[in-house]
């Protein structure tokens, strides 16, 4: 009896410990993947890339184990005309590996024959070119550093100043003393002119005597010293930034231009979204393609053009933003068409398939999967100024109060001056102070009989 319950007690250890080894062996998966920059790369003899960190954050979510193989003939996996598939598809389909993780694009045929995740990184289709491809230069771009609301304050302001300088050179008795004899020399005209020379640093004679004429003058000065520096520095920020302003922004450009040769990569899934589009631009843009045969062998040759110049090459935005972070002569345009997901695929069925769909949205949801792609997408180039704004109005809000209280100041000034000479004329003359005020105001604001009479009595004496 005792002999029996040893036995029966040993057998039951052996089946847990056989078990609890089986469970181990099930827990560890067979992943495949393939040597391509940043997802999976040789270190020694270890792996390190994108992917690698990817499935090692998987692992910590889901607690199991891994060990990773490349695949067998280098390739993501494609369907032959038998229905068989090849790369890492087929080794998933034939149950040789548990998981495949790289950069596997998401498609319908391979959905069918193999399980996949829900995507962890979404790319698409870019455009690569020359940051020097930019746009030929306007006629009016010389306007571009102020915008056309701060341009018409400009002209308001101008048109401000002028106006004071004549009145005020015609209320101020400092600056016109005798209205009856003397002509005065701030007209309309002049004052235009004179308000143009301050603002372009030229100068134009003569300058005002009286105070408040002076103030108006140094106050414009000023405003104009202030947005000279403003103006030339938009503008040259603008000039400097010309390189961004690229001449092709979408694939409408690039279908509507041509002077800019454009291709991309032979055999690729690229190629077949133009070729198999409805869209009449995505038309366009593979007869051309076609009839310039401008495709290009791999990713390296189309890179290598994009650098030489007047060539745009098409590919995957993913791969491309890569590029542009190793080569910092180069640029993606902002548009992305046939947007996709890179998935990992898993054998037709597993469960295994549903808790890594979530721990990925899970990584995502956390940023974690951000941090990834910058980590392993960081770029070494020197960020690019950014492209300088039409400057507006507010911005120099500050100006133009001071403008405007400058102006103020040297009316009011002007009227201090002449209200203070009529006070003084009104005790001399014996006469009211209102009716002294208004003799003078009408003898200074009545301009064309005036300017008539001495013109004509000028032209009377060259005459004689």
């Amino acid at each position: 009896m005792r002999v029996l319950l040893g036995v029966i007690v040993c057998t039951m250890v052996l089946l847990l410990s056989l078990r609890s080894c089986a469970a181990e062996v099930r827990n560890v998966l067979l992943c495949l993947t393939l040597q391509q920059d940043p997802y999976t790369m040789s270190k020694g003899s270890q792996m390190e890339g994108y992917c690698m960190d990817l499935l090692s954050e998987l692992a910590k979510k889901l607690d199991f184990k891994y060990n990773v193989h490349l695949v067998k003939d280098g390739s993501y996996g494609r369907q032959d005309e038998s229905g068989a598939w090849n790369g890492m598809i087929g080794e998933v389909v034939r149950k040789e590996a548990d998981l495949a993780i790289a950069p596997l694009t998401l498609t319908a045929a391979r959905e069918k024959a193999v399980g996949m995740t829900k995507p962890f990184m979404q790319t698409g289709i870019s455009i690569l070119l020359r940051k020097d491809i930019s746009e030929e230069a306007g006629i009016f771009d010389f306007l571009t550093p102020f915008s056309v609301e701060t341009w018409v304050g400009i002209l308001a302001a101008y048109l401000g100043t002028a106006i004071s300088i004549c009145v005020v050179a015609r209320l101020s008795p400092c600056e016109w003393s005798q209205p009856q004899t003397e002509e005065n020399s701030f007209t309309f005209s002049h004052s235009l002119w004179y308000t143009a020379g301050a603002l372009t640093l030229q100068g134009a004679g003569p300058h005002p005597k009286a105070l408040s004429g002076r103030i108006i003058c140094c106050t414009w000065w000023l405003f104009g010293l202030v947005l000279l520096a403003c103006y030339f520095s938009n503008l040259s920020t603008s000039q400097g930034s010309d390189s961004n302003q690229l001449m092709v922004k979408g694939f409408e450009d690039l279908a509507n231009q041509q002077g800019i040769e454009y291709g991309t990569l032979s055999g690729s899934s690229t190629l077949a979204f133009f070729k198999n589009s409805n869209n009449p631009t995505y038309r366009r843009i593979y007869e051309h393609m076609e009839r310039a045969k401008s495709f290009v062998s791999s990713m390296d040759e189309g890179v290598r053009r994009a650098k030489e110049g007047n060539f745009a090459f098409i590919g995957e935005s993913v791969s491309l933003d890569l590029v542009v972070a190793r080569h910092c002569e180069l640029v993606r345009v902002h548009e992305v068409i046939g947007m996709r997901g890179y998935s990992i695929a898993g054998t037709l069925g597993s469960p295994m398939l549903k808790n890594l769909s979530v721990a990925i949205l899970e990584l995502s949801e956390a940023g974690e999967l951000a941090y990834l792609r910058s980590k392993w997408w960081a770029s070494s180039c020197m960020a690019d100024p950014a492209k300088a704004s039409p400057l507006q109005p507010h911005s120099l809000k500050g100006m133009f109060l001071v403008l405007a209280l400058g102006l103020g100041l040297g009316v009011l000034l002007a009227v201090l001056e002449l209200t203070a000479k009529s006070r003084s004329n009104a005790g001399e003359q014996r006469k009211s102070y209102c009716t002294v005020l208004s003799e003078e105001l009408s003898q200074r604001l009545r301009t064309t009989t005036t300017n008539k009479k001495r013109s004509q009595e000028t032209a009377d004496k060259d005459k004689a």
